[in-house]
């Protein structure tokens, strides 16, 4: 029996999940069900040529040094004792409000974000902090890990996002544009959160207590001890967007002045430091695994046509563009409560990317770029916190000594129908992305 290329493609990508689902890590998953697929359409010696020229120009490419970088930088705002004062200092004025400790647990995780770029290292970080107050105060357990759970997905959502940046590369798309167009989304997603612990404070007084009102002074402690976050925000996001510095750049910046708060604060010493680089290196190798996996794996979906022909079929649809889109995103949403954001993106945008342009939604190319990048992540995001593979459930849940699973899920449940109106919210006025840009 002769097999089409597509078929082929469909096997692999079948053998591809089956691996996964057995544990095998997904970079080498991607990795293998690539090399075979290509062998079968192609050969082992047009394979072994390809891979000679495409491992070493995807492991020396400019556009990945960015991520070491921003990974060295999390880890070592993660020490810096920059999450402590980020949360002090929006509790010294909303954490008396019945719920403030939880509404300062969300605003810490998005200044926090702004500085780490990764969803879990933002959970966790943001909670060894938080769950401890909203612990000593008597908040139920439900909402202070819903509320930590849901606030650490912020961290790839506000720039600068490792999974932002890698969305660029695969599209070709501007970094600092879509840094741009996270934006307002990534506001909405924090106010979004904070009105659903709100709401639930009202209709469940019993979840949450009112901590004691901070006085003026206790206040300005707090503000003066924002002050490095604030010149560090300023100086990378600010000098991204001005175009003083470029991503990289603003990288570099950024892990000098998290070492040098780090050292002032005494949060660090060689031995820390040593464990951060180390820790940048092991993040950064298993990323780069997951690109040269993700690298043959879509240059065998290429070779076999199976991305061109999904979207010439997808595009013949009689149907709504935005329907289309629609059904694309329930299988982000899917794929997310089973696969880690990273892995997610480098897998499917090859393949989802070119139907969605060839759509006409009534924008241009760089606009449908910006907006259907930014809708992606917001599911995928969601897929971090939905049952019943929730990564950022299960990092929260480890913290949360005491708390159920059980209570965990049913906690973030709001926050899902936060962030499934700010989808329809995107998917109905998409100049909310691109908007700030134009």
């Amino acid at each position: 029996m002769d097999f089409s290329d597509e078929m082929i493609a469909g096997l692999m990508i079948l053998f591809m999940l089956t691996i996964m689902f057995l544990r095998m890590p997904i970079g080498i998953a991607m990795m293998l069900s690539g090399a075979i697929g290509y062998g079968i359409i192609d050969d082992i010696t047009t394979l072994g040529y390809y891979l000679k020229g495409s491992t070493f120009g995807q492991l020396a490419s400019h556009s990945f040094s960015v991520i070491p970088l921003f990974l060295l930088m999390g880890n070592l705002a993660a020490r810096s004792g920059l999450s402590k004062s980020l949360f002090d200092g929006v509790n010294a004025f909303i954490g008396h409000y019945r719920g403030g400790l939880a509404l300062a647990a969300v605003g810490g995780c998005g200044l926090f974000g702004a500085i780490c770029g990764s969803s879990l290292a933002t959970a966790a970080t943001m909670g060894q902090v938080s769950l401890p107050e909203m612990k000593r105060h008597g908040y139920h357990g439900a909402l202070a890990t819903g509320a930590l759970a849901a606030g650490g997905t912020l961290g790839i959502l506000i720039p600068p996002s490792i999974v932002l940046i890698i969305y660029a590369i695969l599209t070709e798309q501007n970094i600092v544009k879509l840094f741009m167009a996270a934006m307002v989304p990534g506001i909405m997603a924090v106010l979004g959160y904070m009105l659903v612990i709100a709401i639930t404070v009202k209709l469940k007084p019993e979840y949450a207590d009112k901590a004691i009102r901070a006085t003026w002074a206790e206040r300005k402690t707090a503000l003066i001890n924002l002050i490095p976050a604030i010149i560090l925000f300023v100086g990378v996001l600010g000098g991204i967007y001005s175009g003083i510095f470029t991503p990289t750049e603003a990288a570099a910046f950024g892990v000098l002045g998290t070492l040098v708060i780090a050292i002032i604060n005494r949060e660090i010493d060689r031995a820390g430091f040593l464990q951060c680089l180390l820790q940048t290196a092991t993040n950064t190798g298993m990323i780069f695994v997951i690109i040269l996996g993700a690298d043959i794996f879509n240059a065998f979906l290429s070779l076999s046509g199976l991305p061109q022909g999904l979207a010439d079929w997808i595009i013949g649809i009689d149907t709504s563009p935005m329907m289309i889109l629609i059904v694309i995103l329930l299988v982000y949403l899917v794929l997310g409560c089973l696969m880690d954001s990273l892995s997610m993106i480098l897998l499917t945008v090859p393949i989802f990317f070119p139907a969605v342009m060839g759509l006409d939604f009534g924008m241009t190319y760089e606009q449908t770029a910006l907006w259907f990048g930014i809708i992606c992540l917001i599911v995928v995001e969601v897929g971090m916190i939905t049952p019943p593979v929730g990564m950022n459930v299960f990092v929260i849940s480890k913290l949360a000594d005491g708390v159920p699973m059980s209570d965990t899920f049913r906690g973030v449940m709001p926050f899902l129908a936060s962030d499934f109106i700010r989808v329809a919210l995107l998917l109905m006025f998409p100049v909310l992305t691109w908007g700030i840009i134009s």
